[in-house]
Protein backbone atom coordinates (compact mmCIF):
# COMPACT_ATOMS: atom_id res chain seq x y z
CA UNK A 1 0.00 0.00 0.00
CA UNK A 2 2.67 2.61 0.64
CA UNK A 3 4.25 1.98 -3.14
CA UNK A 4 3.70 4.59 -5.01
CA UNK A 5 2.67 3.71 -8.62
CA UNK A 6 5.02 3.95 -11.69
CA UNK A 7 4.33 6.40 -14.10
CA UNK A 8 1.26 7.79 -12.12
CA UNK A 9 0.93 11.79 -11.95
CA UNK A 10 -0.97 14.24 -9.67
CA UNK A 11 -3.33 16.18 -11.91
CA UNK A 12 -1.00 19.19 -11.08
CA UNK A 13 1.63 17.53 -13.06
CA UNK A 14 -0.16 18.31 -16.12
CA UNK A 15 1.75 20.67 -18.71
CA UNK A 16 0.83 24.14 -18.93
CA UNK A 17 0.49 24.21 -22.43
CA UNK A 18 -2.57 22.07 -22.40
CA UNK A 19 -4.15 24.34 -20.39
CA UNK A 20 -6.10 27.64 -21.66
CA UNK A 21 -3.43 30.59 -21.56
CA UNK A 22 -4.96 33.89 -20.08
CA UNK A 23 -4.87 36.65 -23.08
CA UNK A 24 -1.93 39.05 -23.09
CA UNK A 25 -2.87 42.46 -21.53
CA UNK A 26 -3.32 45.14 -23.95
CA UNK A 27 -0.30 47.75 -23.84
CA UNK A 28 -1.07 50.56 -21.94
CA UNK A 29 -0.69 53.47 -24.40
CA UNK A 30 -3.73 51.51 -26.09
CA UNK A 31 -5.69 51.18 -23.78
CA UNK A 32 -5.09 55.09 -22.65
CA UNK A 33 -6.20 56.09 -26.18
CA UNK A 34 -9.23 53.86 -26.15
CA UNK A 35 -10.55 55.39 -22.79
CA UNK A 36 -9.74 59.27 -23.86
CA UNK A 37 -11.18 58.46 -27.49
CA UNK A 38 -14.28 57.60 -25.60
CA UNK A 39 -14.21 60.39 -22.97
CA UNK A 40 -14.05 62.67 -25.81
CA UNK A 41 -16.88 61.52 -27.68
CA UNK A 42 -19.10 61.58 -24.30
CA UNK A 43 -17.80 65.37 -24.00
CA UNK A 44 -18.78 66.29 -27.62
CA UNK A 45 -22.22 64.88 -27.51
CA UNK A 46 -23.04 66.56 -24.16
CA UNK A 47 -21.56 69.73 -25.49
CA UNK A 48 -23.75 69.36 -28.83
CA UNK A 49 -27.15 68.25 -27.28
CA UNK A 50 -27.04 71.06 -24.36
CA UNK A 51 -25.98 73.91 -27.54
CA UNK A 52 -28.70 72.94 -29.36
CA UNK A 53 -31.75 74.83 -27.97
CA UNK A 54 -29.70 78.19 -27.86
CA UNK A 55 -27.10 77.77 -30.90
CA UNK A 56 -29.20 76.18 -33.53
CA UNK A 57 -30.28 79.43 -34.68
CA UNK A 58 -27.38 81.49 -34.06
CA UNK A 59 -25.44 83.73 -36.70
CA UNK A 60 -21.92 81.63 -36.86
CA UNK A 61 -22.19 80.37 -33.29
CA UNK A 62 -22.05 84.49 -31.85
CA UNK A 63 -22.93 83.98 -28.54
CA UNK A 64 -25.73 86.52 -28.61
CA UNK A 65 -27.42 85.39 -25.20
CA UNK A 66 -29.64 82.80 -24.02
CA UNK A 67 -32.45 84.16 -26.19
CA UNK A 68 -34.77 82.64 -23.44
CA UNK A 69 -38.54 84.36 -24.46
CA UNK A 70 -39.75 83.35 -20.47
CA UNK A 71 -40.51 86.67 -19.59
CA UNK A 72 -42.18 88.09 -22.72
CA UNK A 73 -43.63 84.77 -24.15
CA UNK A 74 -47.22 84.92 -25.54
CA UNK A 75 -49.95 82.51 -24.92
CA UNK A 76 -50.02 79.42 -26.87
CA UNK A 77 -51.06 79.62 -30.17
CA UNK A 78 -53.81 77.27 -31.74
CA UNK A 79 -51.55 76.09 -34.81
CA UNK A 80 -51.91 72.14 -34.55
CA UNK A 81 -48.74 71.92 -32.72
CA UNK A 82 -49.29 68.36 -30.87
CA UNK A 83 -51.65 65.99 -33.61
CA UNK A 84 -52.41 65.76 -37.10
CA UNK A 85 -52.80 68.89 -38.71
CA UNK A 86 -56.52 69.94 -38.99
CA UNK A 87 -58.26 69.65 -42.20
CA UNK A 88 -58.99 72.86 -44.68
CA UNK A 89 -62.29 74.51 -43.38
CA UNK A 90 -63.40 75.09 -47.04
CA UNK A 91 -62.63 74.17 -50.49
CA UNK A 92 -59.25 75.73 -51.80
CA UNK A 93 -60.50 78.48 -54.77
CA UNK A 94 -57.65 80.08 -56.95
CA UNK A 95 -56.52 83.09 -54.82
CA UNK A 96 -57.64 86.51 -56.29
CA UNK A 97 -55.06 89.25 -55.88
CA UNK A 98 -56.28 92.66 -56.30
CA UNK A 99 -54.86 93.43 -59.97
CA UNK A 100 -56.83 92.79 -63.15
CA UNK A 101 -55.58 92.69 -66.56
CA UNK A 102 -53.43 89.67 -66.64
CA UNK A 103 -51.04 90.59 -64.15
CA UNK A 104 -50.86 89.98 -60.39
CA UNK A 105 -50.24 91.87 -57.69
CA UNK A 106 -46.77 90.22 -56.75
CA UNK A 107 -45.60 89.59 -60.80
CA UNK A 108 -43.01 88.18 -62.02
CA UNK A 109 -41.06 89.37 -59.33
CA UNK A 110 -42.11 86.86 -56.78
CA UNK A 111 -39.24 84.32 -58.41
CA UNK A 112 -36.98 87.05 -57.30
CA UNK A 113 -38.33 87.24 -53.82
CA UNK A 114 -37.85 83.16 -53.55
CA UNK A 115 -34.31 83.54 -55.13
CA UNK A 116 -31.71 81.81 -53.60
CA UNK A 117 -29.62 84.73 -52.54
CA UNK A 118 -30.72 84.05 -48.79
CA UNK A 119 -31.32 80.09 -48.49
CA UNK A 120 -32.42 78.53 -45.21
CA UNK A 121 -28.93 77.63 -43.96
CA UNK A 122 -28.35 76.38 -40.73
CA UNK A 123 -25.34 76.55 -38.54
CA UNK A 124 -23.31 73.41 -38.35
CA UNK A 125 -24.61 72.48 -35.39
CA UNK A 126 -27.99 72.88 -36.49
CA UNK A 127 -27.29 70.55 -39.66
CA UNK A 128 -26.35 67.90 -37.03
CA UNK A 129 -29.30 67.86 -35.28
CA UNK A 130 -31.51 67.95 -38.64
CA UNK A 131 -33.08 64.90 -36.75
CA UNK A 132 -34.18 67.08 -33.47
CA UNK A 133 -36.88 69.27 -32.90
CA UNK A 134 -40.33 69.45 -34.48
CA UNK A 135 -41.90 71.27 -37.86
CA UNK A 136 -45.08 73.17 -36.71
CA UNK A 137 -47.17 75.52 -38.02
CA UNK A 138 -45.52 79.46 -38.34
CA UNK A 139 -47.06 81.55 -35.57
CA UNK A 140 -45.93 84.95 -37.12
CA UNK A 141 -45.92 85.42 -41.01
CA UNK A 142 -44.48 88.59 -42.62
CA UNK A 143 -47.52 88.99 -45.14
CA UNK A 144 -46.49 92.35 -46.65
CA UNK A 145 -45.83 94.35 -48.69
CA UNK A 146 -44.12 93.45 -51.94
CA UNK A 147 -40.96 95.81 -52.27
CA UNK A 148 -40.94 97.38 -49.08
CA UNK A 149 -38.61 95.37 -46.99
CA UNK A 150 -39.98 92.11 -46.14
CA UNK A 151 -36.83 90.11 -47.28
CA UNK A 152 -34.48 93.14 -45.28
CA UNK A 153 -36.74 91.96 -41.69
CA UNK A 154 -36.73 88.40 -42.27
CA UNK A 155 -32.96 88.16 -43.11
CA UNK A 156 -32.57 90.53 -39.79
CA UNK A 157 -34.65 88.52 -37.42
CA UNK A 158 -33.22 84.76 -38.43
CA UNK A 159 -30.45 86.45 -36.29
CA UNK A 160 -32.58 85.79 -33.21
CA UNK A 161 -31.84 82.24 -31.95
CA UNK A 162 -35.26 81.96 -31.21
CA UNK A 163 -36.15 82.78 -34.35
CA UNK A 164 -36.28 80.07 -37.50
CA UNK A 165 -37.85 80.81 -40.48
CA UNK A 166 -37.90 79.16 -44.20
CA UNK A 167 -36.30 80.68 -46.54
CA UNK A 168 -38.49 81.29 -49.66
CA UNK A 169 -41.34 82.22 -49.91
CA UNK A 170 -44.00 79.05 -49.37
CA UNK A 171 -47.05 81.24 -51.09
CA UNK A 172 -49.63 78.75 -49.66
CA UNK A 173 -52.64 81.24 -49.00
CA UNK A 174 -52.68 82.33 -52.16
CA UNK A 175 -51.05 79.70 -54.57
CA UNK A 176 -51.09 76.21 -52.70
CA UNK A 177 -53.96 76.17 -50.09
CA UNK A 178 -55.43 73.30 -51.93
CA UNK A 179 -52.21 71.61 -51.37
CA UNK A 180 -53.22 71.24 -47.00
CA UNK A 181 -51.82 72.01 -44.46
CA UNK A 182 -49.90 69.00 -43.82
CA UNK A 183 -47.88 70.11 -46.86
CA UNK A 184 -47.89 73.27 -45.55
CA UNK A 185 -46.29 72.82 -42.46
CA UNK A 186 -43.49 69.95 -44.24
CA UNK A 187 -42.05 73.15 -46.02
CA UNK A 188 -41.67 74.71 -42.33
CA UNK A 189 -37.85 74.29 -40.83
CA UNK A 190 -37.88 72.27 -37.66
CA UNK A 191 -37.35 74.53 -34.02
CA UNK A 192 -37.11 73.56 -30.56
CA UNK A 193 -39.04 74.73 -27.37
CA UNK A 194 -39.59 78.06 -27.21
CA UNK A 195 -38.60 78.98 -30.56
CA UNK A 196 -40.90 80.68 -33.03
CA UNK A 197 -41.45 79.49 -36.59
CA UNK A 198 -41.72 82.35 -39.61
CA UNK A 199 -42.33 82.39 -43.12
CA UNK A 200 -43.04 85.41 -45.23
CA UNK A 201 -44.95 86.26 -48.80
CA UNK A 202 -45.37 89.79 -49.64
CA UNK A 203 -48.83 88.74 -51.77
CA UNK A 204 -50.64 87.43 -48.63
CA UNK A 205 -51.59 91.46 -47.80
CA UNK A 206 -53.20 91.95 -51.30
CA UNK A 207 -55.35 88.70 -52.01
CA UNK A 208 -58.48 88.76 -50.92
CA UNK A 209 -59.01 85.08 -49.36
CA UNK A 210 -55.53 85.29 -47.48
CA UNK A 211 -57.07 86.63 -44.27
CA UNK A 212 -59.91 84.26 -43.68
CA UNK A 213 -57.32 81.38 -44.67
CA UNK A 214 -54.53 82.36 -42.03
CA UNK A 215 -57.37 82.62 -39.54
CA UNK A 216 -58.91 79.29 -40.17
CA UNK A 217 -55.31 77.90 -39.15
CA UNK A 218 -55.50 79.75 -36.63
CA UNK A 219 -56.63 83.33 -34.90
CA UNK A 220 -54.00 83.75 -32.90
CA UNK A 221 -50.99 83.99 -35.30
CA UNK A 222 -49.21 87.44 -35.21
CA UNK A 223 -48.77 89.12 -38.52
CA UNK A 224 -46.42 91.85 -39.76
CA UNK A 225 -46.72 94.01 -42.73
CA UNK A 226 -44.10 96.58 -43.45
CA UNK A 227 -44.98 99.26 -45.82
CA UNK A 228 -43.20 101.94 -47.56
CA UNK A 229 -44.41 105.17 -48.99
CA UNK A 230 -46.83 103.92 -51.61
CA UNK A 231 -45.39 106.15 -54.74
CA UNK A 232 -41.52 105.13 -54.27
CA UNK A 233 -42.82 101.60 -53.95
CA UNK A 234 -44.57 102.05 -57.00
CA UNK A 235 -41.44 103.16 -58.76
CA UNK A 236 -39.36 99.99 -56.78
CA UNK A 237 -41.81 98.01 -58.39
CA UNK A 238 -42.06 98.80 -61.77
CA UNK A 239 -37.77 99.23 -61.45
CA UNK A 240 -37.76 95.14 -60.40
CA UNK A 241 -39.97 94.15 -63.42
CA UNK A 242 -38.29 96.18 -65.83
CA UNK A 243 -35.14 94.89 -64.92
CA UNK A 244 -36.79 91.85 -66.53
CA UNK A 245 -38.79 93.07 -69.36
CA UNK A 246 -36.68 95.84 -70.71
CA UNK A 247 -39.63 96.04 -73.31
CA UNK A 248 -42.23 97.21 -71.13
CA UNK A 249 -43.72 100.31 -71.26
CA UNK A 250 -42.88 103.46 -69.35
CA UNK A 251 -44.26 104.14 -66.04
CA UNK A 252 -45.95 107.26 -66.68
CA UNK A 253 -48.15 105.22 -69.51
CA UNK A 254 -48.83 102.62 -66.91
CA UNK A 255 -49.77 104.36 -63.63
CA UNK A 256 -52.01 107.17 -65.58
CA UNK A 257 -55.07 105.59 -67.68
CA UNK A 258 -55.48 109.17 -69.16
CA UNK A 259 -52.18 111.44 -68.13
CA UNK A 260 -54.06 114.13 -69.96
CA UNK A 261 -56.63 114.07 -67.44
CA UNK A 262 -54.52 112.85 -64.40
CA UNK A 263 -56.03 109.71 -64.16
CA UNK A 264 -54.57 107.07 -61.83
CA UNK A 265 -55.20 103.63 -63.37
CA UNK A 266 -55.93 101.69 -60.01
CA UNK A 267 -55.92 99.06 -61.47
CA UNK A 268 -52.33 98.45 -62.00
CA UNK A 269 -50.80 96.12 -59.82
CA UNK A 270 -47.80 98.82 -59.21
CA UNK A 271 -50.42 101.24 -58.13
CA UNK A 272 -52.88 98.91 -56.03
CA UNK A 273 -50.71 97.29 -53.75
CA UNK A 274 -50.07 101.08 -52.16
CA UNK A 275 -53.82 101.57 -51.21
CA UNK A 276 -53.04 100.23 -47.98
CA UNK A 277 -55.89 101.34 -46.03
CA UNK A 278 -58.17 99.38 -48.43
CA UNK A 279 -56.54 96.34 -47.53
CA UNK A 280 -56.48 96.56 -44.14
CA UNK A 281 -59.73 96.62 -43.97
CA UNK A 282 -60.34 93.19 -45.26
CA UNK A 283 -57.65 92.31 -42.88
CA UNK A 284 -59.74 93.50 -39.47
CA UNK A 285 -62.35 91.65 -40.32
CA UNK A 286 -60.52 88.30 -39.08
CA UNK A 287 -58.05 90.23 -37.03
CA UNK A 288 -58.03 91.95 -34.16
CA UNK A 289 -55.52 95.20 -34.52
CA UNK A 290 -53.54 94.06 -31.97
CA UNK A 291 -52.62 91.06 -33.57
CA UNK A 292 -50.85 93.05 -36.87
CA UNK A 293 -47.52 95.44 -36.44
CA UNK A 294 -46.79 97.78 -39.30
CA UNK A 295 -42.86 97.62 -39.74
CA UNK A 296 -42.25 101.47 -41.33
CA UNK A 297 -39.63 100.13 -44.75
CA UNK A 298 -38.04 103.95 -44.50
CA UNK A 299 -37.18 103.24 -40.61
CA UNK A 300 -35.22 99.80 -41.46
CA UNK A 301 -33.10 101.00 -43.53
CA UNK A 302 -32.53 104.24 -41.13
CA UNK A 303 -32.44 102.80 -37.55
CA UNK A 304 -32.80 98.95 -38.40
CA UNK A 305 -31.86 98.05 -34.59
CA UNK A 306 -34.82 100.29 -33.52
CA UNK A 307 -37.47 98.91 -35.61
CA UNK A 308 -36.13 95.17 -35.06
CA UNK A 309 -36.81 96.05 -31.66
CA UNK A 310 -40.10 96.77 -31.82
CA UNK A 311 -40.42 93.48 -33.86
CA UNK A 312 -39.08 91.47 -31.02
CA UNK A 313 -41.12 93.10 -28.57
CA UNK A 314 -44.37 92.55 -30.57
CA UNK A 315 -43.27 88.29 -31.30
CA UNK A 316 -42.23 88.05 -26.99
CA UNK A 317 -38.79 87.68 -28.04
CA UNK A 318 -36.34 89.02 -26.00
CA UNK A 319 -34.38 91.83 -27.55
CA UNK A 320 -30.99 90.22 -28.52
CA UNK A 321 -31.21 92.00 -32.09
CA UNK A 322 -29.38 95.15 -31.39
CA UNK A 323 -26.82 97.83 -33.23
CA UNK A 324 -23.57 95.67 -32.55
CA UNK A 325 -25.10 93.46 -35.55
CA UNK A 326 -25.37 95.61 -38.63
CA UNK A 327 -23.13 98.11 -40.19
CA UNK A 328 -23.93 100.37 -43.23
CA UNK A 329 -22.77 99.62 -47.04
CA UNK A 330 -22.02 102.89 -48.41
CA UNK A 331 -22.61 101.34 -52.22
CA UNK A 332 -25.64 99.90 -51.83
CA UNK A 333 -27.12 102.43 -49.71
CA UNK A 334 -28.91 99.85 -47.06
CA UNK A 335 -27.68 98.14 -43.79
CA UNK A 336 -25.98 94.64 -43.86
CA UNK A 337 -25.17 92.52 -41.14
CA UNK A 338 -21.81 91.82 -39.93
CA UNK A 339 -22.48 88.13 -39.53
CA UNK A 340 -25.63 86.32 -40.80
CA UNK A 341 -27.43 83.36 -39.70
CA UNK A 342 -25.10 80.13 -40.00
CA UNK A 343 -22.02 82.25 -41.18
CA UNK A 344 -19.41 84.00 -39.79
CA UNK A 345 -19.07 86.48 -42.71
CA UNK A 346 -20.88 90.01 -43.65
CA UNK A 347 -24.08 89.39 -45.11
CA UNK A 348 -26.12 92.25 -47.47
CA UNK A 349 -29.19 91.28 -49.51
CA UNK A 350 -28.46 90.43 -53.24
CA UNK A 351 -27.83 92.12 -56.38
CA UNK A 352 -31.25 92.63 -57.02
CA UNK A 353 -31.72 94.40 -53.67
CA UNK A 354 -31.49 98.86 -53.91
CA UNK A 355 -31.09 99.05 -57.84
CA UNK A 356 -31.40 102.38 -59.12
CA UNK A 357 -34.67 103.41 -60.11
CA UNK A 358 -35.51 105.42 -63.79
CA UNK A 359 -35.88 108.91 -64.08
CA UNK A 360 -39.45 109.55 -63.39
CA UNK A 361 -41.57 112.69 -64.44
CA UNK A 362 -41.75 115.44 -61.21
CA UNK A 363 -45.09 116.44 -62.09
CA UNK A 364 -46.37 112.57 -62.15
CA UNK A 365 -44.55 111.89 -59.05
CA UNK A 366 -46.84 114.84 -57.21
CA UNK A 367 -49.89 113.39 -59.31
CA UNK A 368 -49.44 110.15 -57.78
CA UNK A 369 -48.31 111.97 -54.14
CA UNK A 370 -51.90 113.71 -54.32
CA UNK A 371 -53.51 110.58 -55.42
CA UNK A 372 -52.41 108.66 -52.26
CA UNK A 373 -52.98 111.42 -49.72
CA UNK A 374 -56.32 110.55 -48.70
CA UNK A 375 -55.86 106.33 -49.08
CA UNK A 376 -52.07 107.56 -46.38
CA UNK A 377 -54.20 109.34 -43.93
CA UNK A 378 -56.99 107.31 -43.76
CA UNK A 379 -53.88 104.40 -42.85
CA UNK A 380 -52.39 106.47 -40.58
CA UNK A 381 -55.77 106.98 -38.74
CA UNK A 382 -56.32 103.00 -38.82
CA UNK A 383 -52.93 102.26 -37.73
CA UNK A 384 -52.63 105.12 -34.91
CA UNK A 385 -49.30 106.04 -36.36
CA UNK A 386 -48.20 108.18 -38.71
CA UNK A 387 -45.76 107.09 -41.20
CA UNK A 388 -45.04 110.64 -43.11
CA UNK A 389 -45.38 110.11 -46.64
CA UNK A 390 -47.10 113.21 -47.50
Amino acid sequence: MGQRLSGSRSCLDVPGRLLPQPPPPPPPVRRKLALLFAMLCIWLYMFLYSCAGSCAAAPGLLLLGSGSRAAHAPPALASGRDGPPSRLPFPAAPATQLAPGGETAEGAASQEEQSPEAPDSPSPISSFFSGSGSKQLPQAIIIGVKKGGTRALLEFLRVHPDVRAVGAEPHFFDRSYDKGLAWYRDLMPRTLEGQITMEKTPSYFVTREAPARISAMSKDTKLLVVVRDPVTRAVSDYTQTLSKRPDIPSFESLAFRNRTAGLVDRAWSAIQIGLYAEHLERWLRHFPARQLLFVSGERLVRDPAGELGRVQDFLGLKRIISDKHFYFNQTKGFPCLKKAEGSGRPHCLGKTKGRPHPEIDGQVLRRLRDFYRPFNRKFYQMTGHDFGWD
